[in-house]
């Protein structure tokens, strides 16, 4: 049988090889990472070289399934695949066309190259894929080279949509009392992405409000009860906050959310009871907690009652009075009442006359007495930290995420407590407005506080935040304690000597002597606390000369090892001082203290340190020496005078001589150069240049002014007279003349001569009273010599 199977197969495989090769044409090449689809046309024809027959054609018309990202916000048109053929030989032959859904208004194509490109942003939602067609033609003869083919671009999604609860809010019931895990109601949401692809529509579950009464299952959305006993007298309405989050829950993730409205239905858990007195635990000491009526059958004043509170169980914690228009007693609260502390209390109340009538009074009492029960309600109370205030302290160079310290609260509420036996009823928090650098993190259930950051105690040495502790069940009760943190510091300097000492030695100093005394100082903080140790260095026990003794209290001493110093053998010595402080972690330096070797009296006060001192004469004291510099400095003074007064001498300026007129300079006393001043200038240099020039009359001279005849001299006198008239006429008529402001001397003068002056100035018009006002036009300087010349002016 095996044997004949084996026979057909061969026989069939020989007759139908032909057509097997023409069925399936070779795969086609993979694109953008999908698995691509060949069209393959067989074609019958004649055979090359006149052979008669057919033979199959192969032909490779490419193409993908494409891909296209929807919303996408490139400035560029989005690539989206290439059209190929075998028959392109890359020279421009071939001309690709594009027909189908969106071709031209969203999709285009190269029709040279075959690219694909979407002109605008799609999206999934509105429409998933598009079917377009594709043609490859002759591009001179249009004339088709492939038959026509399909292919799909396919929009690729990207989580743009939130989940939804279309049918939100929702509304459940659920018995009260009842055990946890019991099905309360079911809550869908939708997510419009595409959920065959990653997890963008992938919905997680999670319940953000109304915890820990409920929970929620994360894939399916079922609430179930989370707490047991849950009694509707208590609490009947419960507000449920329900998110769906997308991407499976992960960050990143959009969200919607829904609310629940559940509600406990009413199960026969409590017997009859007589109506008692009830109150809050919160109610107000003053306030009215109940009444209580005596009837009397009386009427008027007859029927007044007094109301009285028996001493004993519970009396203490109230008062009674009574309403004068009813005759009521009102219940009132002396002291604040605590739920976990007592729940009820009992009391009787005695109910009498006011007005008694003594004829009756043997009926027996006129009063009667009644018992009073008040019951405690216990109400939400916001929790209680353990303590008023916290301080803390951390060191400025702790890591982030280190535990600094932890606050407690309390939930006072017993009932509630005991509810929350697996978990805690109120959540911890820190103010951001106290933190608004999130310095701190704290644990919400724990109430540990924790550093964020490192903490400098140079930028801010001390934090002020404020813990919030909040009922979960009533987010408006809320508690507040403030938390000092002290940014403590590091020991980040070494110590250093306190200041630089000016220590000596006496020649003559004894053996164990201390000669000086210092101390350290530490730019660390807190000054006050610090401690300091001095020491020599390990290597200086070879030092026989000195050595440090510590005093213990922050200061040490230098002490002498031996005697006998001297200033001619040594004059410096320098001791080298270890300090330590007590920080964390500690810190040490090296010092060096230099000693001079001092001459000093027998007490011990200092002579001198003075290196020449060595080589006075050994008689000669301290006054002594103070008297020869004071010599000294003396005679410096006298010769700085005496040469200070030679060089004034030498500037002194040259007088006139008695003897010989000719060489008198008349100085004037005006102050700046020009005339007055011959040492600085040269008196030719005063002539005007123009008036040489242009020969022009002096300034001093008045153009216009004609001369008079001159006064009459003696006639025995006329070899003078010729001599003074020649000179007087050079004088007048020389613009080459010396300055105004200059005498003019002759070398012969005469005896008795009756000219009396022979001045060019006051010889021109001796006769004539010449007006000399034209003088003061011409400047402050002029002034003096008008003064001289016509002293009538002033």
């Amino acid at each position: 049988m095996l044997t004949r199977n084996c026979l057909l197969l061969f026989l069939w495989i020989l007759v139908n090889e032909g057509s097997v090769s023409s069925l399936h044409p070779p795969s086609p090449p993979l694109g953008r990472g999908r698995t691509g689809r060949e069209h393959a046309r067989s074609s019958v024809g004649p055979m090359r070289n006149g052979a008669a027959g057919f033979q199959r054609v192969k032909r490779g018309w490419v193409w993908n399934q494409f891909f296209v990202l929807e919303e996408y916000m490139g400035s560029d048109p989005q690539y989206v695949g290439k059209l190929h053929t075998d028959l392109d030989q890359g020279d421009s032959a071939v001309k690709y066309t594009l027909s189908g859904e969106g071709a031209g208004s969203i999709f285009t194509i190269d029709q040279t190259t075959g690219d694909i490109h979407a002109l605008r942003s799609l999206d999934r939602e509105e429409k998933p894929y598009y079917t377009l067609r594709a043609q490859a033609v002759d591009i001179n003869t249009n004339r088709p080279l492939e038959p026509e083919s399909e292919f799909v671009i396919k929009v690729q999604d990207i989580n743009d949509n939130e989940p939804k609860f279309l049918e939100g809010p929702y509304t459940a019931s659920v018995p009260e009392m009842s055990p946890v895990g019991t099905y309360v109601t079911q809550v869908t949401a939708t997510d419009a992405d595409d959920p065959t692809y990653g997890n963008s529509a992938r919905v997680v579950y999670s319940i953000l409000h109304g915890q820990p009464y409920f929970s929620v299952d994360p894939k399916t959305g079922v609430i179930k009860t989370a707490l047991p006993n849950m009694d509707r007298e208590v609490k009947e309405q419960y507000q449920v906050l329900i998110q769906a989050k997308d991407m499976g829950g992960q960050l990143g993730g959009l969200a919607g959310t829904t609310t629940v409205n559940i509600s406990l239905s009413d199960v026969n858990d409590n017997p009859p009871r007589f109506s008692k007195s009830e109150i809050p635990e919160s109610s107000a000491v003053g306030s009215a907690v109940g009444k209580i009526k005596a009837h009397d059958l009386d009427i008027g004043k007859n029927a007044e009652v007094e109301y009285t509170i028996v001493p004993g169980d519970g009396g203490a914690m109230f008062d009674i009075t009574t309403n004068e228009h009813n005759q009521e007693g009102i219940i009132v609260l002396k002291r604040p009442l605590d739920y976990e502390s007592k729940k009820a209390y009992t009391f009787k109340v005695d109910a009498s006359n006011v007005h008694l009538d003594p004829r009756f009074q043997s009926f027996g009492a006129f009063k009667d007495t009644a018992t009073v029960k008040i019951n405690v309600l216990d109400v939400d109370e916001p929790p209680v930290f353990n303590k008023p205030s916290y301080v803390m302290d951390v060191y400025e160079d702790t890591p982030a995420g280190t535990i600094i310290g932890a606050v407690t609260a309390q939930d006072l509420d017993a009932k509630r407590a005991a509810l929350f036996k697996q978990t805690f009823s109120f959540r911890y928090s820190i103010d951001w407005k106290s933190d608004m650098d999130s310095y701190f993190d704290i644990d919400p259930v724990e109430g540990t506080i924790s550093t964020n950051e490192l903490l400098d105690r140079e930028s801010i040495s001390q934090h002020n935040i404020s813990v919030v502790a909040t009922k979960l069940n009533s987010p408006v009760l809320t508690s507040r304690v403030a938390v000092t943190v002290h940014v403590l510091d590091i020991n980040e300097f070494p110590p250093e000597l306190a200041s630089p000492y000016e220590t000596f030695v006496c020649e003559h100093s004894k053996v164990g002597q201390v000669i000086q005394t210092f101390s350290a100082q530490d730019q660390d903080l807190p000054s006050a606390g610090q401690q300091f140790s001095f020491r020599s260095p390990k290597d200086d026990f070879k030092n026989k000369n000195f050595t440090i003794r510590d005093f213990g209290n922050n200061t040490a001493g230098i002490v002498t090892k031996r005697a006998g110093f001297r200033r001619r053998l040594q004059e410096i010595y320098f001791l080298p001082v270890v300090i330590d402080d007590n920080g964390y972690p500690p810190k040490s330096s090296t010092g060096t203290l230099t000693i001079r070797v001092c001459g000093c009296e027998s007490d011990g006060s200092l002579l001198t340190c003075s290196a020449e001192a060595i080589f006075l004469p050994v008689g000669l004291s301290t006054g002594a020496l103070i008297a020869i510099l004071l010599c000294i400095v003396i005679l410096l003074v006298i010769v700085v005078l005496y040469v200070g007064l030679r060089r004034q001498k030498k500037k002194e300026t040259l007088m006139s001589s008695k003897e010989d007129v000719r060489d008198n300079v008349i100085h004037y006393d005006d102050e700046g150069g020009g005339e007055e001043d011959t040492h600085a200038f040269d008196m030719g240099t005063l002539r005007n240049p123009k008036v040489v020039k242009e020969n022009l009359y002096r300034r001093d001279v008045k153009p216009e002014m004609k001369r008079g005849p001159r006064p009459p001299v003696s006639q025995d006198s006329a070899d003078i007279r010729d001599f003074i008239n020649q000179r007087l006429t050079e004088h007048d008529t020389d613009n080459s003349a010396p300055p105004y402001d200059s005498l003019a001397t002759y070398a012969y003068e005469g005896d008795g001569s009756v000219a009396e002056s022979l001045s060019s100035i006051e010889s021109v018009a001796i006769d004539l009273e010449e007006d000399y006002d034209y003088l003061s036009d011409w400047g402050p300087r002029f002034k003096t010599l008008m003064a001289r010349v016509w002293p009538k002016m002033f």
